[in-house]
């Protein structure tokens, strides 16, 4: 993902944030007027209370809701996984690609970009697919938290406890829950050679910790959820096992090269 894309997701995250981080500590209801409070928040709110009157808890409401998102999100998560697949099977070519078309002049870049684009189309590869399911998840993300603020701002509203974690406080057990298994999505997901991404595998676990520190419960709850889909799916897909054993170098008395 480049810089612009980064951008892109951050302006987009920045924008929800502010659409609605007025209000994120006043109660809500069905009469809260205003996009983000009648599309976003309130039919998170009511769907969260509806499992919650179903199944007894508000955590098992949110572990519910969790599971319904990402089921409808699954199958853009599942072509996006593939992509990413597709993309990590072609390095060896892209290396060899970028080798042939080392000379930075604007004339060679040119044709580099011409040519690994066409790869890409051959390849069913999409360089933007990535993107997709993280800008999709993040209103989804920050109105949960909306959600779950308000919810634990409404007078008539209990969120209660998941086991031991109350969920409209913070916790640390459940945060570093949440971390671990962010690692283990990350483990089991495509190889990562380049090192930007293999810092991002690190990256990414401690920064789900601190949101999950000083987040409510219920928002890492929602997380940790995702997660165990997030790591059924990569076992489908990717079947990191498979991949370790042939990654396993075979090496001579010597130490030498493969075989």
């Amino acid at each position: 993902m480049n810089k612009r894309n980064l951008l892109i997701i951050a302006l987009i995250g920045v924008a929800l944030l502010l659409s609605g981080c007025t209000e994120f500590d006043q109660p809500i209801s069905g009469d809260s007027e205003g996009f983000w409070n009648e599309f976003i928040v309130w039919p998170l709110v009511s769907a969260i209370t509806y499992f919650a009157d179903l199944l007894g808890t508000y955590a098992f409401g949110i572990i519910a809701v969790t599971i319904i998102i990402r089921l409808v999100m699954l199958p853009l998560m599942i072509k996006q996984t593939k992509s990413s697949k597709r993309m990590q099977e072609i390095q060896p070519e892209l290396k060899n690609l970028k080798e042939k078309y080392k000379s930075k002049d604007a004339v060679t870049q040119q044709k580099y970009q011409k040519e690994m684009m066409a790869m890409f189309q051959e390849r069913g590869v999409n360089p933007m697919a990535g993107c997709l399911p993280v800008v999709v998840q993040m209103p989804v993300l920050i109105g949960f938290y909306h959600a779950i603020s308000r919810m634990n701002s409404t007078p008539e509203i209990n969120l209660g406890s998941f086991f031991i974690f109350p969920l409209a406080e913070p916790s640390i057990i459940l945060a570093v829950i949440a971390g671990l298994m962010q690692f283990v999505v990350l483990r089991t997901g495509p190889a990562m050679d380049n090192p930007q991404m293999k810092a991002m595998m690190y990256f990414m676990p401690v920064m789900i910790v601190g949101f999950g520190i000083v987040l409510p419960s219920a928002l890492t709850l929602y997380w940790v959820v995702g997660n165990i889909i997030s790591i059924i799916q990569n076992m489908f897909i990717y079947r990191p096992w498979e991949k370790k054993a042939v990654q396993q170098p075979v090496k001579t008395k010597a130490g030498g090269a493969k075989k």
